[in-house]
């Protein structure tokens, strides 16, 4: 009988935890796309019967309460599940993180054979990764946003001049308007209808967005509500500025483009240089790459590189 080799069983538990990620994967991104419609709030009308289905429908999907309030203990993940749009299903979240850490743990068991590397790294990369990806989807929709509000306000400034309420000027902005700030302002006029105030439904938006510029936005309308003038006049002053905003941001872009360059060649480079060794000179690091202290320092430099990284990138992260 020939001897049994548990190799196999490493193999055949790292092929379906790769698949189980790979599931999970794909399901996050067809979650986080959903249908090509005008924007996500459109979709949902399809399947509530009614307003307050609709309401509290959008709010469960932002990790909100039925009364708006946030349904996650912590301030900065509630923040951060609400900016990004990624629809909160806790659930499936806590499957996707199971998976991505049974992942981890087998693949660093199988280089490393080491357990105690597997299961101190594979919880930290669970956490750190689906964290990574909410701020890159929140980081995104604050561009969009950025981009989509100036229009916005032009479409309610016309809208007003036309004649129609404020609360009827913010819904033809959820209807007109793609994601993310259509269903941002359809999500306020839904909230109108049901018995909301234009102050608080305008507050909420910015309480979700967390952007500057929704901010200005939202004192714009606060102001007006309390003390009166001229609403129109205002939000074209705020559009003005919304968009002289975006075009210094442009300009602090271009104007350190050669320094960030310089920095990814700078991080891609060693990487870069290791793979060429490996495929042109195999025995270069042959003989040590597989020694567990040369395993676990490449590990610890990578995680370093990655530290300073973000400690530039916080350096250099100006605020308009």
């Amino acid at each position: 009988m020939p001897d049994f080799d548990p190799r196999w069983v490493f193999l055949v538990l790292v092929f379906a935890a790769v698949m189980t990620a790979a599931q999970a994967l794909l399901g996050l991104v067809r979650t986080a796309g959903t249908r090509r419609k005008v924007n996500k709030r459109l979709a949902v009308v399809e399947r509530t019967g009614s307003l307050a289905e609709l309401v509290l429908e959008l709010r469960k999907q932002r990790g909100l309460s039925e009364s708006g309030d946030s349904r996650i203990m912590m301030r900065w993940l509630s923040d951060m599940v609400a900016r990004s749009g990624v629809p909160y299903q806790p659930r499936r979240w806590a499957l996707y993180v199971i998976g991505l850490a049974a992942t981890v743990f087998l693949l660093l068991f199988v280089w490393t054979r080491s357990p105690l590397i597997a299961l101190a790294v594979a919880p930290a990369v669970s956490i750190a990764l689906p964290l990574a990806f909410l701020h890159f989807k929140a980081e995104a929709r604050a561009k969009a946003i950025a981009t989509q509000l100036p229009n916005a306000l032009e479409i309610i400034v016309r809208s007003l001049e036309a004649g129609h309420p404020v609360p009827t000027a913010v819904a033809l902005v959820g209807r007109e308007m793609p994601d993310p700030l259509g269903s941002e302002f359809g999500m306020a006029a839904d909230e109108i209808a049901y018995g909301a105030t234009l102050e608080q439904a305008v507050g909420r938006i910015a309480d979700r967005c967390r952007h500057p510029d929704v901010d200005l936005f939202a004192a714009t309308i606060r102001l007006q509500e309390r003390s009166g003038g001229n609403l129109t006049g205002l939000l074209k002053m705020n559009a003005k500025a919304v968009r002289e905003r975006a075009k210094m941001r442009m300009k602090i872009k271009a104007a350190s483009s050669e320094g960030r360059a310089s920095a990814m060649i700078l991080t891609g480079a060693p990487f870069g240089v290791l793979g060429i060794l490996t495929v042109s000179a195999p025995h270069f690091y042959g003989a040590v790459i597989h020694a567990t202290p040369v395993k676990i320092g490449l590990v610890v430099l990578g995680v370093w590189m990655f530290i300073g990284n973000l400690v530039m990138r916080r350096m250099i992260d100006m605020r308009i």
